[in-house]
């Protein structure tokens, strides 16, 4: 397919480099060039691409392309061996006839892949047969000893499904405060829900689907969950997965939760106290078997570097995932490719571009590393292996910054931090954004948990100082409805949709704007004896404090 430059990529290219600002090395910073974003989107998720599914004949596509970018930009290889890559290692587990159903008083109510449910696992064997195995409601599944909690109580779930609601008791009752109010903590993750269910010694999860507190429709669950699954390879997987995890629909689970004799909207509301303890629902048991392929795959993050003059032992990364879900069914359109061009191949091709810059300015006297990351649409898989096997100690890992589904629909007012407060990088990043005449929005919905969503997470859990953000707020140029309209539309029919193709028409200037922080707040770390410090309170600086003699 041709590139179309449209009138508002070339007006947005144009502004910016008429608007160039002061680099932090005393220069003009890098403009960057709307038209060389675009095309990097459109070539990235083309149908030819297969929507960049891990381990995949897409992949290699992905990598040439990447390391071709990356060293015309003036990077050097940073992988393993001399190479653009690091291997990741993954179990592939792909569920396959799978025959599901209730039984309730001698009545069966049978399931549907994708429609009532979505199963899935993520624990090697031939095949999951689960025979009449009660359901015990636990809330929200959650066991918080340091915050005096636990949902499970004395009630033994060994063999057991568990019923967990999505997110944390405060996002319906923030005022509780028991989790931070309205902000999701790692305790409202569905990773968590299946984790703490394996410790637990349950045969399985069913989390009820609920799109405000998910912060995504059914379609998204479907989409990400009905295919073949992804996990790192682990020594003994039986005490850390469960052999069944998976979604209801709401409407499924209010009628079981009925036919228990019991009332799910009444059985929500005690599970915000303390107090809760687990309700069995009586008289009602799942039934289902499925096959289990289970194969080892390798996949691998794409990683450049370009060494600092006088500091190269010490690193400044930059983060994104290159990955998205691939090919799936066929959508109401007959379409089955997920393209990914929102996400995140607007996340890839930032990184190419500030690649770019920092490649054709004054060589930084830290090291600036690039990492393309695998396997995030599989649960963070590409950056937890890196982050537990690092490339470039963490220890001396300076800081870094995360890109994930940049703005494509114009200039905003605000540049919103995801997990604001957690470290000094907020305050290096609002400088830069009030000199563009912007405001900081702190963590623009905290409720959907998007701190514990992108690559930056297994880092910062680690110890690494990370920030991640982006455009958010009000439109700054008409037409401002049409512009609303379509972010809203992206996020309510093409995120983790066939339909999340490039377009011509996008307007890219907000996203340069972002880009343009991200430069300079990098820039000037590389270029100072800073090391940025976690807050106080922060749960990620005891981890920090730890290795605090490796850093000068």
């Amino acid at each position: 397919m041709r590139l179309i430059a449209s009138a508002a990529v070339l007006a947005a290219g144009a502004l910016l480099t008429a608007c160039a600002t002061t680099g932090a090395g005393g220069g003009a910073a890098p403009s960057f060039d709307a038209a060389r974003l675009s095309e990097h989107v459109r070539v990235l998720s083309d149908d030819s691409f297969e929507g960049r599914g891990i381990a995949t004949p897409a992949e290699e596509k992905v990598i040439r392309y990447l390391s071709e970018q990356y060293a015309a930009a003036g990077f050097q290889p940073g992988g393993e061996n001399g190479g653009w890559t690091q291997a990741v290692t993954l179990n592939r587990f792909t569920a396959s006839n799978i025959r599901a159903g209730f039984s309730v008083g001698g009545e069966t109510i049978p399931v549907t892949q994708g429609q009532q449910m979505v199963i899935s696992t993520r624990l090697p064997g031939r095949q999951v047969r689960l025979t009449d195995t009660p359901l015990v409601f636990v809330g929200y599944g959650i066991d918080a000893p340091e915050r005096q909690w636990n949902d499970f109580k004395d009630v033994d779930v060994r063999g057991k499904i568990i019923v967990v609601l999505v997110n944390d008791a405060d996002f319906e009752q923030p005022e509780l405060n028991t989790f931070g109010g309205r902000a999701m903590t790692y305790y409202g993750r569905w990773t968590y829900k299946y984790e703490e269910a394996a410790r637990k010694g349950a045969a399985g999860v069913i989390i009820v689907h609920e799109t405000a507190p998910a912060s995504y429709g059914w379609a998204t669950v479907n989409n990400s969950w009905s295919g073949a699954q992804f996990d790192i390879v682990r020594q003994n997987a039986a005490a850390e997965r469960v052999p069944m995890e998976s979604w209801i629909q709401r409407d499924l689970a209010v009628d079981l939760f009925r036919r228990a004799g019991q009332d799910f909207d009444a059985l929500k509301v005690a599970a915000r106290s303390r107090d809760f303890r687990p309700v069995e629902l009586a008289g009602v048991t799942f039934n289902g078997t499925f096959d289990v392929a289970t194969n080892q795959v390798t996949t691998h993050n794409v990683i450049a570097r370009l060494p600092g003059t006088t500091h190269p032992d010490e690193t400044i990364l930059y983060t994104g995932h290159w990955d998205h879900i691939g090919m799936g069914e066929p959508d109401a359109d007959g379409d089955r490719i997920f393209n990914g061009a929102v996400d995140n191949a607007t996340g890839t091709a930032g990184l190419i571009e500030l690649a770019r810059a920092f490649g054709a300015g004054p060589r930084p006297q830290r090291s600036i590393v690039m990492v393309s990351f695998t396997a995030e649409e599989s649960g963070l898989l590409g950056s937890e292996y890196y982050a537990a096997n690092p490339i470039y100690p963490l220890e001396t890992t300076v800081g870094g910054f995360n890109i994930d589904s940049m703005n494509v629909y114009g200039r905003v007012t605000r540049y919103g931090i995801t997990g604001f407060g957690q470290s000094d990088l907020d305050e290096r990043i609002g400088a830069l954004v009030e000199a563009q005449g912007r405001t900081i929005q702190p963590d623009a919905n905290p409720a959907s948990g998007g701190y514990f969503r992108s690559d930056h997470f297994p880092l910062a859990k680690r110890g690494v100082p990370m920030t991640y953000g982006g455009s958010t707020g009000d439109f700054r140029d008409e037409p401002i409805a049409a512009r609303e309209a379509n972010r809203s539309e992206y996020g309510r029919s093409r995120y983790h949709q066939a339909a999340d193709e490039w377009s011509p028409d996008w307007d890219l200037s907000g996203q340069i704007e972002d880009l343009q922080v991200l430069y300079e707040a990098g820039s000037a770390l590389a270029n100072s004896r800073d090391w940025p410090q976690w807050k106080s309170g922060s749960e990620f600086g005891p981890a920090r404090a730890a290795s605090a003699a490796q850093r000068r």
